[in-house]
Formats: C-alpha cells, structure tokens, sequence
C-alpha cells in the first residue's frame, strides 16, 4: 500500500514578489532590446541579442510560475504528482506555491458532463471534480446509509440502517490505492452493516437472556460495527470516528406477528411480576393476622382468605366487596 508523505512548499507570499518582478523584467528587457541596439548602415536599429532572450526568458519563468500558486484550507491537504511520481503530501494551509509541473488532477477534469463516456471514464471524471489538484479534504463527513433489508441471526427479515463518521488519515492510501475511496466507504459500510445483522438475533429469544441482540446491546453492536468497518476501511487510508445503527425494525411482512408476540411476552412478564407480588402480599397478611392473634384460621378459612386475596390483588378490575353476614359453615 502507498504510505503518505508530508513535505514542505513555499510560501506563496514569498514566490509572488519574484514573480511579479519577472513580468516586470522581462517586458522591460524586451523593450531595451529593441531601442538601446546600434544603427546599421540603413538607419535600422539592432537588437540586443542577450537583452532579447533574457528577457523572453524572464517573461517564459513568469507565466510558468504563475501555475505554481495554490491555496489550502483548514483541515485541507494536496497531493503534489510531478509527471505521474508522487512526491508527497502537504498540509500547510494558506497560499502556497509549489512546482508548476506538479498534477493539477486526475484525467478526465473538464468532463462536466458524462455523456458519450464509458462508465470508467465517467468515474474517474467524478473523481476529477471531487479533487481538482488533488485536493482531499481532512474534515470529519457524515454517511447517512439507506434502510436495508436483512435477516438477523434467526432469520428474521429486518429493517436496519447505520449512520458513519469517517475522514481521510492518509491521503495516499485513499487517491492511490482505491479507485474512488468516497464510494469505497460507502459500499464497504453497506457490506458490514448486512454482516453485522446477520451475526446476530433482532431480540432475545426464549431461555437467551445473556445474548447479545441488536435491540438490547445497542452500544455493544455499534461498538462491533465500529471495528468491522476500520478493518474494512483501512487500506483505503479512511479513520472510522463513529458507527452507529440509526433505524432498526422488523420487515413489514412479519412486523404485526411479531408484535403480537412483543406484547404476550410483556404481559406474561407483567402477570409473573403480579402474582409474585400478590403471594407476597397474602403472605405477609396472613403471617401479621396469626402474630397478633387478630382471627384464628383453620385450613378452610385460610384458603378461602387466601383465594379472595389474590382475587383482589391479581384482577384487573375493581372489586367490589360483599360483605358476609352469615359464616363459612352456614
């Protein structure tokens, strides 16, 4: 793989009063040239052969150093490509003046449009206006990825989506060794999200409580995601930030089954939880009512106790009560 290299170029505060004293120069040696000349016999004057080219010179290195001149901005690095040999990376940010010869992007720039192209070509003219002189930007990008369509671990048919905070760490890595790193990011994120929901379940499944699931272990999947994708990614010479699932829901086709079972779960839960409390309840009513010797119970009249308690306590309902005038045996 290409590993980046920082370097250093001129300052273009520096480069440009030599620049601008070269267009002065020149014209006025020209000039020189053509009236500080000997008179022939015929009363023309002769050029001064040295002012001549030195001053066409002068003017040649003026217009030629006028490509150098580039700015950068924060965060803002430039690939420098002398006839196709990569010399390095800089990140100095400013205006900056470099070797004129140095690539000014890919080919294909100036294909606005991408009629009448091969699809490669079109391409490779979409990288172009991306970095025009090889410009990459450093900056923190969002990929807000579309809903795909999976099956989790149980076969599940699920809605999923990520969200990815990505920028480029090496900038070699990225124009050199991928041929677009923009759609690289995007497809390698897409192929990861579908591994990830296939290696695990929507939601915990009956007796698999300690299982990761992609509904209860949010942080852990996202964690997992994270990981995926920077191994993914690094031959591109992209750094993952952050890698996150942004929607997620049962495909339409088995979303109403599957509520369903969400809410008979939930009330089983809740039905276990009121009648452990209830029996709690009896219990301690029962055990409060023989300590204080309030009533004392033989097995008939506990059972029946305890039946009209957990009535009480276990309907959904209101109770109304009926009082009992005569007694349990009448």
């Amino acid at each position: 793989m290409t590993a980046e290299r920082q370097v250093k170029v001129l300052s273009g505060w520096i480069a440009l009063p030599v620049t601008v004293l070269l267009y002065i120069v020149g014209p006025v040696l020209l000039y020189l040239s053509s009236t500080s000349g000997i008179k022939d016999a015929a009363g023309k004057t002769q050029l001064v052969a040295w002012m001549l080219w030195v001053g066409l010179a002068a003017l040649g290195l003026a217009i030629l150093s006028s490509f150098g001149y580039f700015t950068l901005q924060p965060n803002e690095a430039r690939l420098l490509i002398l006839f196709g040999d990569y010399r390095g990376t800089t990140r100095q940010g400013g205006f900056c003046w470099g070797n004129p010869f140095y690539g000014n992007g890919p080919s294909g720039q100036g294909k606005s449009r991408g009629f009448g192209l091969k699809h490669a070509d079109r391409g490779e003219a979409q990288v172009a206006r991306r970095l025009p002189r090889y410009k990459v930007s450093l900056r923190a990008r969002t990929l807000n990825g579309d809903k795909l369509k999976v099956n989790d671990r149980a076969g599940n048919p699920v809605e999923i989506a990520t969200v990815v905070v990505w920028h480029v760490r090496d900038t070699a890595q990225a124009v050199f060794d991928v041929d677009d790193f923009e759609a690289y990011v995007g497809m390698q994120s897409e192929t990861a999200l579908r591994h990830l929901a296939t290696a695990y379940a929507y939601d915990h499944g009956e007796g698999e409580e300690t299982e990761i699931t992609l509904r209860g272990n949010v942080d852990e999947v996202s964690q997992a995601l994270k990981e995926e994708l920077q191994e993914r990614l690094a031959k591109a010479g992209v750094e993952v930030d952050e890698a996150r699932l942004t929607h997620l829901a049962y495909a339409p086709e088995i979303a109403q089954a599957m509520l369903r079972r969400q809410q008979a779960e939930a009330i089983i839960a809740a039905r276990q939880k009121i009648v452990q409390g209830a029996v709690g309840m009896v219990d301690q009513a029962l055990h409060l009512l023989s300590e204080k010797n309030v009533v004392e119970f033989d097995d008939e009249r506990k059972a029946a106790m305890v039946s009209n308690l957990m009535v009480v306590l276990c309907g959904e309902q209101q109770v109304n009560p009926i009082v009992n005038a005569g007694t349990l045996y009448q």
